[in-house]
Formats: structure tokens, sequence, C-alpha cells
């Protein structure tokens, strides 16, 4: 090692912005506050980046301990041991001493070298991996220590994260898509249905942004607020602000004017109209801070944009089994059931198994999960039947994790929860259908005496909106279903005799209809995509003829509806299913007249 204690050689000044410097492996954008290894970013805190600067700035030369303070941290008064601690994390991002590499050497009494070999351009001639994003937000990543004084008190400006997944499966462009909107738009809220993985994605995408976009990151669970009135309050507090009026949000805002950061709320939901006014008035009011929301239900605030995300997907039921096992859900699966002690041979009769679990959970992660994890002790045959019998819902999943997202039941119980009583009861009478549904399904089955057609559709429109129910364009139609899930959640509820009851019968009465009309466009049903929804629609007949002649039903209303499903059955060459239901509607007709001899 050689260590120059003299005259300082040409490369011994500061670091310039637009400089770029290399040493082994790594290149660092001072301008851009990016370090890379082989062209990845490193992530490192605001602190050890600038103590690697103040090095590489005289590389071999002995910088000292006082001058590293001046530095670092001007005009603060710091204690050595934080200099060490931060020396000690930068050497670890480094590898330094791994493998034989040396970068940092320690002069004990007189400070730090940087001892590698060191190449310095004064132009930046390449661009970092994050090409393409805005550099107006580019900014340097502070430590979790770092912490300034404004106008109205102490604002924490450090990153308070949990630790983003080792392996995430299926999301990369997610994060990616998530990342470009946050920087172009400053406001982003990620939509969708419990266990489908907001939050994994909303912390994947803050650990990337403070590598690129902003200087600091919070995240606010608000899952643990149960008064909307405490939101700002909370937020308050999180951020070291000390308030002393009613209405803390002009604090929050004097405090987030200047700073360039992300503020990510997770679990929005069931607090979001107070979510909604405090995060409005932090967009209007600055403009370098970032917002990120976790919400089944879209905020509707100044500013936001909704990114609706969808589940995993599943390998459709004609896919090979080859490539069932590359979708991302069936990836999923693998993953967690390896993680599970589970060792499962890929082979086709497996991966076929495999495919036909993901595509009976939606492609929904915390599902998937939760299933995989049975695996390693039930074996992967008897985890697939299971699901039939809607043990799934109680099957539990991390112990660290929330106690809303342990299991689905749970889950599900905080989505349901959140409903009104009139959404409740609409959203029981979807559960009737087995697949894709229309509105006028969904109004046919769940008008009633007590709910009339246009509430109905108010209540549609908002279980839509609270991710309860999927929405699927279909030509210039919309079509609408439950997912398996949140389906055999709903089936498992107490509900009334006299509730399920008539819900059966306006689901005949409506099947009934829809037979009529499908049997008159019989003639044009030999295309196979104008057959699809004739086979939704098939698949509600025999949930209902089920209902008809099961121990509950109506066995006359089974043998009018028997009737009516025999020229479709007919047109759809369902001959054995058609032949099915004909005897069994006949033995319905036989027992009534026995019955009536008697």
């Amino acid at each position: 090692m050689r260590v120059n204690d003299g005259e300082k050689t040409p490369m011994a000044t500061a670091a310039q912005p637009d400089d770029v410097i290399s040493f082994g492996p790594f290149t660092l954008i001072v301008g851009a506050r990016l370090l890379t290894r082989n062209g990845a970013p490193i992530e490192l805190g605001a602190r050890a980046f600038d103590i690697l600067v103040a090095l590489l700035s005289q590389p071999n030369e002995v910088v000292s301990k006082s001058d590293l303070f001046a530095r670092v941290w001007p005009d603060v008064t710091i204690e050595e041991a934080s200099l060490r601690f931060h020396v000690a994390r930068l050497r670890k991002a480094l590898g330094d001493g791994r493998d034989g590499a040396r970068y940092i050497a320690t002069l004990p009494g007189r400070g730090y070298c940087f001892v590698a070999d060191v190449s310095r351009s004064g132009r930046r001639d390449h661009a970092p991996p994050s090409a393409g994003r805005d550099d107006r937000f580019a900014a340097p990543i502070a430590s979790a220590d770092d912490e300034r004084e404004t106008d109205a008190g102490p604002i924490w400006s450090g990153h308070l994260l949990p630790v983003r997944l080792v392996r995430m499966v299926g999301r990369a462009d997610s994060v990616a898509a998530l990342c470009t909107r946050l920087a172009a738009s400053r406001f982003v809220s990620i939509v969708g249905p419990g266990g489908v993985g907001k939050t994994t994605l909303a912390v994947a995408a803050a650990h990337d942004l403070l590598m690129s976009s902003v200087r600091s990151a919070l995240f606010f669970d608000l899952g643990m607020l149960t008064d909307p009135g405490m939101v700002s309050a909370s937020l308050a507090s999180i951020l070291g602000i000390s308030v002393r009026s009613d209405n803390p949000t002009p604090s929050i805002i004097a405090c987030l004017r200047d700073k360039r950061m992300l503020l990510v709320f997770d679990n929005c939901e069931h607090v979001v109209d107070a979510v909604a006014g405090v995060t409005a008035q932090i967009f209007r009011a600055t403009s370098q801070v970032h917002i990120l929301a976790t919400t089944r239900e879209a905020l509707r605030a100044e500013g936001e944009y909704v990114y609706r995300l969808e589940p995993l997907d599943v390998p459709p039921e004609d896919s090979p089994a080859s490539a069932a096992l590359t979708f991302p859900a069936a990836q999923l699966f693998l993953d967690r059931a390896a993680a599970g002690g589970a060792r499962l041979n890929p082979n086709d009769a497996n991966a076929a198994i495999v495919a036909a679990v993901c595509r009976k959970l939606d492609g929904v992660p915390l599902a998937i999960e939760l299933a995989a994890g049975r695996v390693a002790a039930l074996g992967l045959q008897q985890t697939a039947a299971l699901l039939d019998q809607r043990l799934t819902l109680l099957w539990h999943g991390q112990r660290t994790a929330p106690p809303r997202q342990q299991t689905l039941h749970a889950t599900l119980d905080w989505s349901y929860g959140l409903l009104s009583e009139l959404e409740r009861v609409v959203l029981r009478s979807l559960a009737v259908f087995v697949g894709h549904f229309t509105m006028e399904a969904a109004q046919a089955v769940a008008t009633s005496a007590a709910v009339d057609q246009a509430r109905v559709l108010d209540a549609m429109e908002s279980l839509v909106s609270k991710s309860m129910v999927v929405a699927t364009p279909v030509g210039e139609t919309m079509r609408y279903r439950l997912l398996a899930t949140t389906r055999s959640y709903l089936l498992g509820l107490d509900a009334g005799t006299a509730e399920l009851s008539d819900l059966a019968r306006r689901h005949v009465d409506y099947c009934q209809r829809w037979l009529k009309r499908a049997a008159a466009t019989r003639p044009a049903l030999s295309d196979a995509l104008e057959r699809a929804p004739y086979l939704d629609g098939l698949a509600d007949v025999r949930a209902a003829l089920d209902w008809c002649f099961g121990p509950d039903g109506n066995s006359a209303a089974g043998v009018s509806l028997a009737a009516a499903a025999v020229p479709v059955f007919l047109a759809m060459s369902l001959l054995t299913e058609c032949h099915r239901w004909a005897e069994t509607a006949l033995a319905a007709i036989n027992d009534t007249a026995r019955s009536g001899f008697e």
C-alpha cells in the first residue's frame, strides 16, 4: 500500500459533479450520486456515499477524521463512533476484504485512505443503469440518522422502509412502470384486492426510487390506526414534528415544502377520506415530495394517478406442461414451496397440478404462497385437493405478517368489514355466480324487495372501485367476476335461509331468461369467440340446476330450467350433459307423479 503524506497528487482535488470515477468493478457517478458494480446499482446511505467521495478525491492519501467530519457532517457535532459505523457500512457495500479486494485502509490515530487503483474522467461518457429517468429528481440518498432543522421544527429525513423481498416473482415490470409513473406524476396509488401484493410492490419501488429519484423515504403503515382523525397527527409524529394545534397538516407541509422525499402510505382503505385530504394538500403545496399509496380503493385525491395491480399471470388450461412452469404464478408457487422445504420434481404431472392450483387461486400471490406453504407437509396432490374444501382460507402464512394478512380469511374479513350494509348484501348475492357475469345479471339476482336496481348499480360501482369485484372489458361491454377466494369466503358466511332461498330463486329465474335468449341465437354459436360467453352462462345454469334438484331446491323450477337448457346444450355439442339433465328432469317428473298417486 502506498500512502502519500506529503504533496498532493494531481488527482487529489475535490470530486466534481460531472466526474465519473472507476475502481475495480465499481463506477461512481458523482453528480447522480450513483455507485454501480458491473453496471448494477449499489445502495449506499448519504453519509457513506459522501465518505466514499471524500476518500476518492484523495486516493492513496490519508484523509483525517477531522477532514471527514468537516466534509460529511458540516456544522454538526458528531461522535467518532458514527464515522466508524458508516465506514464499516461502506466497506461492507464494497465487499472490502472479500476475495482479496482492498479498498479502504485504516490508519490508527490518523484517518482513512483509499488504496485501490482509481481512474477519473471529467465528463459522463455513459448513462447510469437508470437512464431515462428525469434528472430533475436526482438527489442523494439520506441515511437513517440524518436530521435537519426547519422553521417548524426538526424533520426526520432519513429512510425508514421495510426490507424488500430477496426474491420477488413476476413483478419486475410493475416495479419499473411504477417508478417511471412516480417520477412523472409524483402521486400514485397502487389499487388492488387484498393479497395481490400491493405492499410488496410499494416497498420494492421505494427502494429503487432511493437509488434514483428521491433523497429519503418514509413508510407509514395506516393499518395500525382506527381513528381517521389520527392520520395527520401520526404522520407529524413520525416526521418528528412538534404540533401544538388541532390541525397538524400546515406544520407537515411547512416541513415538507422544500424536501425531496417519498412518502409511502400503506393500507389506506379504512381511512381513505382522511388520507385523501392530507395527500392532496401535500401534493399541492410541494414540488418535490413523491407520494405512493397502497389501497383497495382509489383515494380520488387531486393529482392521484391510479395504478391497478392485477394478480400474477397463470397458465391457461390449454398450456403445455413444459410451458406452464414459466408463468409467474407457477414460479411463485414453486419458489414458496421450496422455501417451505418441499422438493418437487418439475415433471409434466406436477406441472399440470401446479398450473391448476394457480388458476383456481386466480394468480393471487398471498393465496398461492399460503397453498405452497402446505406442500412440504401435505404433498402437492393433497394440497390441490384441499382447495375445493375452502380450507385454504384458514391456512396460516408468515408469523411476522400483520394479523389481517396472516390468513386469507383475515384478509377478506378486513375488506368485508369496510363495506356498507348495502354493499355486503349485493356482494353476497354475486357469490351465486360461478364465473363471469354481466351487469344485467348482477341486477337480476341482487334486486329484491329491499334493494332496487338503481341501488344495485351504485353498489356494483363501489364494489369494483374497492377491488371486491373484478371488471374486465369484453369488446364494448364489461363483464364482472369474483376472485375464487372472495367467492369461497362469501359462500362460507352465515346467511339466513330465507335470504339464500330468495337469491337461488332469482338466480334460477335469470338463467331461465338467459337460456331463452341463447336458444334464439344458437345458429350463430359455431364461432369459438361467440361461444365463450355461453360457456360462462352454462356454468351458472349448472349451478342453478344443482340447487333446483338439491335437498332445499325446487324440482318444478328445475324441470322447466332443464327443458330450456336442452337446445343450448345441443347447440354447444354438450350431448352427454344434455342427456344427464334431461334424465334428471324426467326422474323428478316421475317422482312428482308417483307422490300424487300415493
